[in-house]
């Protein structure tokens, strides 16, 4: 981009991002259809978007266009950042009633934020009477921050979804992630994902996500999400606290998603029960890396 000046920092977070990336991307070279090509044995569908207030690349707010792109997902569980306005009375921004008619899925019950849909923006969709339990967390740092804690009864099995959007400021994600790791304590035999846009770049030291590391050890391959019409950026994760979990991910990219956002969704492809505890190729690849 003419003009564009780099921080010493992020150019040097970018190289082995971008290495890893290339890595993967050859790792499973003809292994898909296509980004959203299912696996075969799969028990859920989850995913990940940052709506951007519905406001697109093109600076037209547009909620009926970001529930196309939640529409094109076919997910069963969708955690969603930046729902609601962010000033103000922090309305909803997401026609409820016609999010439910095209995709089948509904808000978790939550307790009134003033007009807002979400908790500090963020709101996980799912299907109707999924939902066993669902906590709000505020989260510490120096802008308003929040995760929800979400218990799940699937036909397969429960399942338990942290949504979070983390802040711009590293410190702020060092205690951010804390914070999580107390709420949601030690019990690996959850099936439990963090998911979300975590606003993290880095890699391996300089990542403010490195204390999640021993709770959730099987995340999902790196995908470069941001920014959507040139996506370098792994701003947006899934991570599992099981080996197998999470048995495919992707980057949803379409015309529509592309133009929506500035982030792309991502989107994950789930096994529950026995299977879940079976080693998956992700994780064996994140193990070599």
């Amino acid at each position: 981009m003419p003009g564009l000046k780099w921080k010493p920092a992020l150019a040097e977070s970018l190289g082995p991002l971008l290495r890893r990336s290339l890595e993967l991307a050859e790792a499973h070279a003809g292994d898909e259809q296509g980004d959203d090509a299912a696996p075969p044995d799969h028990d859920a569908v989850i995913a990940s978007y940052n709506v951007h207030k519905c406001v697109g690349l093109d600076r037209v707010f547009d909620p009926v266009r970001t529930i196309g792109v939640i529409a094109e997902l076919s997910a069963d569980i969708v955690a969603l950042q930046e729902v609601d306005e962010r000033f103000g009375d922090r309305a909803g921004l997401l026609d409820l009633d016609l999010l439910e008619r095209e995709c089948g899925l509904v808000p978790i019950p939550l307790k009134p934020t003033r007009k807002g849909h979400g908790w500090h923006g963020n709101l996980v969709l799912c299907r109707p009477g999924a939902v066993t339990s669902a906590r709000q967390m505020a989260l510490p740092g120096g802008e308003p921050r929040g995760a929800l804690i979400v218990d799940l009864s699937l036909e397969k099995g429960p399942l338990r979804i942290v949504a979070a959007h983390l802040g711009l400021l590293r410190r702020s994600r060092e205690r951010q992630v804390e914070a999580i790791l107390s709420a949601i304590g030690s019990n690996p035999e959850v099936p439990t994902l963090l998911m979300g846009d975590l606003n993290e770049w880095r890699l391996g030291a300089r990542s403010s996500l490195r204390a999640l590391d021993s709770a959730f050890p099987a995340p999902a391959p790196l995908m470069a999400s941001f920014p959507s019409r040139y996506p370098v950026l792994a701003l947006d994760r899934i991570m599992g606290n099981q080996d197998g979990l999470v048995v495919q991910a992707a980057v949803h990219d379409t015309p529509v998603s592309r133009q929506a956002s500035d982030h792309l969704p991502i989107k994950a492809w789930l096994r529950l029960g026995d299977a879940a505890r079976k080693r998956s190729p992700y994780t064996e690849m994140n193990d070599a890396a």
